[in-house]
């Protein structure tokens, strides 16, 4: 794995290339770092190296699976327990005072214009580049796929989540579920909507760039304990790398290049979907 970057900034890092294929990948909550302005948070450094500070071993996957894509992954350098960048301005999870038992004091009483720095600071300015990446590729006429990268804690309030993953979707579910089916064919358990369920005010990365944009997207989240080495962090990236153009090759033939639900029109298409991307298909009209 790889430690450079084609381009840095102070709320983002970008890795990998763009050599023509359709993904774009974002990452929300990859960073640790916190502004020296703010010290440590009054929070240890063994809390925020806890789930509550970063998505756990993602950084290794973003990154070797933009390298093997190849593609463009824009990620987040600053941790969540800073700002969430995957939820919007004045949600009640953005800035938290207390994640997981674990009071931030840094995050108490902060007043609007320090809400709003770190607003400026982080949160637009990874977005603005998420955009950027977007409206060259568009204004290109280029076919584009947002891919969300998320892992989460294989255990919450004394419940061990079974899942080796979660595809995470909502009102547009269509490359999601094909990307739900392949992983089960491998072998893998994989959660719908789990352990987390996409939703409009839940999350922040994906509505805005992928729904609103009306691109077609998915999220994926990972358990944690399975990247939490670089042994694998290598095996997911390869899965992923193998099984996302897979997953865009089908979602291609049954929607058309440009994804519009109308592309699914033909009965002899129909035939050959799966039940759940059928579904998907017709829930999004």
């Amino acid at each position: 794995m790889t430690d450079s970057t084609a381009e840095t900034a102070s709320s983002f890092a970008v890795y990998g290339t763009d050599q023509g294929g359709p993904f774009v990948l974002v990452s929300d909550h990859a960073g640790r770092a916190v502004p020296p302005a703010l010290g440590d948070l009054g929070v240890s450094a063994e809390e925020r190296a806890r789930h509550i500070g970063w998505d756990i071993g993602i950084d290794g996957v973003g990154r070797q699976l933009a390298a093997l894509l190849p593609a463009v992954l824009i990620e987040q350098v600053y941790s969540r327990l800073v700002i969430d960048c995957n939820r919007a301005p004045g949600h009640p999870t953005s800035i938290v005072s207390v994640s997981d038992g674990t009071p931030v004091p840094a995050n108490e009483g902060l007043t609007p214009e320090q809400i709003a720095d770190r607003h400026e600071a982080i949160l637009h300015p990874y977005h603005a580049r998420i955009t950027q990446e977007l409206d060259a590729r568009l204004k290109a006429g280029r076919p584009t796929a947002v891919v969300a990268l998320h892992s989460f804690t294989p255990e919450m309030r004394g419940f061990k989540r079974p899942w080796h993953a979660g595809i995470l979707h909502n009102h547009d579910s269509r490359l999601a579920h094909i990307m739900l089916d392949l992983l089960r064919q491998d072998g893998l358990t994989v959660g719908d909507n789990e352990p987390y369920a996409l939703t409009d005010t839940s999350d922040y990365t994906i509505p805005l760039h992928g729904e609103k944009r009306q691109l077609p997207h998915l999220e994926i989240e990972i358990r944690q304990d399975l990247i939490a080495d670089e042994a694998g962090q290598k095996d997911w990236a390869e899965r992923l790398a193998r099984l996302l153009p897979e997953a865009w090759a089908q979602f291609c033939k049954i929607y058309g290049v440009g994804g519009t639900v109308e592309a699914l029109t033909a009965q002899d298409n129909q035939q050959s979907v799966p039940a759940s991307v059928k579904q998907a298909g017709q829930a999004s009209r």
